[in-house]
């Protein structure tokens, strides 16, 4: 069943220039991208996007980290996409990562974890809707 998911290429991801070697791995599983941008994350949006956090004591430091440097937002497409997104992912704490996931490669810690991507169909939308709102 194709779908779409969000994808968020973070400020590690993109000051280390891994970006081609992630979308590399998305587009050899057939995966296309059907939308993108580049930009610099504000504090409002990323309240919003990290809602379910946002009122913890770490917060802060996410919040520092997602507006370091702009990021790349893209949708991407294909079957079963949102499960096979996060499985290619592995673990959100890279240091846990299995060799051979995105992030057991090229991450290096729980939040330097190079990519955001929707976990469930529901956020697929929400997050679409937030990141690419002309697209509504």
């Amino acid at each position: 069943m194709s779908q779409e998911t969000l994808i968020i290429l973070k400020p590690d991801c993109m000051k280390l220039g891994l970006c081609g070697q992630v979308i590399s791995r998305f587009e050899n599983e057939g995966f296309q991208i059907v939308s993108s941008k580049v930009q610099k994350l504000h504090s409002e949006l990323l309240r919003d996007h990290y809602a379910h956090v946002a009122h913890l004591p770490f917060f802060s430091e996410i919040e520092s980290f997602m507006s370091s440097e702009p990021v790349l937002i893209f949708i991407l497409r294909g079957d079963d996409v949102i499960s096979k997104v996060r499985e290619m992912l592995g673990p959100t704490d890279s240091n846990v990562a299995p060799k051979g996931t995105i992030r057991g490669d090229l991450g290096t810690d729980r939040m330097r974890n190079v990519v955001h991507a929707s976990d469930s169909p529901q956020n697929a939308i929400m997050e679409k809707n937030r990141f690419f709102p002309e697209l509504s």
